[in-house]
Formats: C-alpha cells, sequence, structure tokens
C-alpha cells in the first residue's frame, strides 16, 4: 500500500501526521472551535506548534473545553491556578491574553453576529486557495495577515501579531497552504 505524499512538516510523528490529515487547512466556521485556535495559536507564539498539540488536551482542560464565555470570566484566582498548571504553557501574559482575547471575542460576536462572519469576511467568506510547491515558499505573514492582525488589535484582542494571525488562518482553513503534491490540497 502506497503512503499518502504530505506537506514535509507533518512528518514528524503520528500526532503531527494526524492534526495535518483531519484539521489543519479545513475551513472552520464554528466560533468556538475558531476561539480553540485562537487561544492555541496565541499560546504558540514564540513555540513550536508541536509543542501545543502536544498540550492540547491539557489546555482544553484548562480553560474549560475553550467556552470563551467561562473564559472571559474567570477570575484573579483562576488565573492563578493557570499559573501553576504544569500541562500548559505557564506565560502570565499569554494566559491573561486568553481571558481578555475571550471578552473582545464577545464583543465581535455582538457587532457582527459571529466571530466567523466577521473574520471570514477578510476572505469574502471563502479558503484562499495557494499554489505553494513547498514549505519554503509559505510565508509566516501576509499584507492580509498583517490587516488582520491589526483589525483584531483594533478590536483589544492581545498576542495577535500577523504570524499567529497567518497560522490562525491555515489553521482553519481560511488559507490552503498544503503544498502542490499533498494528498489533502484541495
Amino acid at each position: 500500500m502506497e503512503e499518502k505524499k504530505r506537506c514535509a512538516w507533518c512528518e514528524k510523528d503520528d500526532l503531527y501526521r494526524k492534526y495535518h490529515d483531519e484539521e489543519w487547512g479545513v475551513p472552520v466556521y464554528e466560533d468556538q472551535k475558531l476561539f480553540e485556535f485562537l487561544v492555541l495559536e496565541t499560546f504558540q507564539a514564540g513555540l513550536s506548534w508541536y509543542t501545543i498539540l502536544k498540550k492540547r488536551e491539557n489546555f482544553k482542560l484548562a480553560f474549560d473545553n475553550f467556552d470563551y464565555k467561562k473564559v472571559a470570566s474567570y477570575s484573579e484566582d483562576k488565573i492563578q491556578e493557570l499559573l501553576q498548571d504544569a500541562g500548559i504553557i505557564r506565560n502570565q501574559l499569554k494566559i491573561r491574553a486568553a481571558v481578555s482575547n475571550a471578552v473582545a471575542f464577545m464583543k465581535v460576536q455582538d457587532e457582527f453576529g459571529s466571530f466567523s462572519k466577521y473574520i471570514w469576511q477578510f476572505t469574502g467568506g471563502k479558503p484562499i486557495q495557494n499554489n505553494r510547491q513547498s514549505l519554503k515558499e509559505v510565508p509566516a505573514t501576509t499584507l492580509l495577515s498583517d490587516a488582520i492582525s491589526k483589525d483584531l488589535k483594533k478590536h483589544g484582542f492581545k498576542f495577535v501579531g500577523s504570524t499567529v494571525v497567518y497560522a490562525h488562518m491555515q489553521a482553519t482553513g481560511m488559507v490552503d497552504d498544503h503544498v502542490e503534491d499533498c494528498w489533502k490540497r484541495n
């Protein structure tokens, strides 16, 4: 049986391959899942995505299944509890950003009807199909991720620089950066 050809970055192990095959680049329109990826991408800033994937279940438990309404109401005691949780990345600025981003997330929902409507407006509601021949061609940022980052910050979000935003776009299928010979290529 022939092995599926995948994007080279995911060949580290089964965890990475499973994420690549089942999630990365699949369009996400559900607010709860968009918030999950926003939290995970925030914590990924400066770290490898692999590190975050390995701790994903711990993040899910620590952040109440990524329930943004619960996260928005976290008390100082809950923040201190998270700072002691060895199962997640114990970065105070990132933990506090997750809480304030949950508040900003709900404000965007109020303004636009859903976070999904807000974020997908930047691509006209459809994934951007890129034609990357190799991983070397995949950028860390684009003019669009710059614009989205700026707009998110205007709406009160933190830890949403252009690199984080582009990674979020890839993870949630706003852009398709699967390389040309990857079996997941749409």
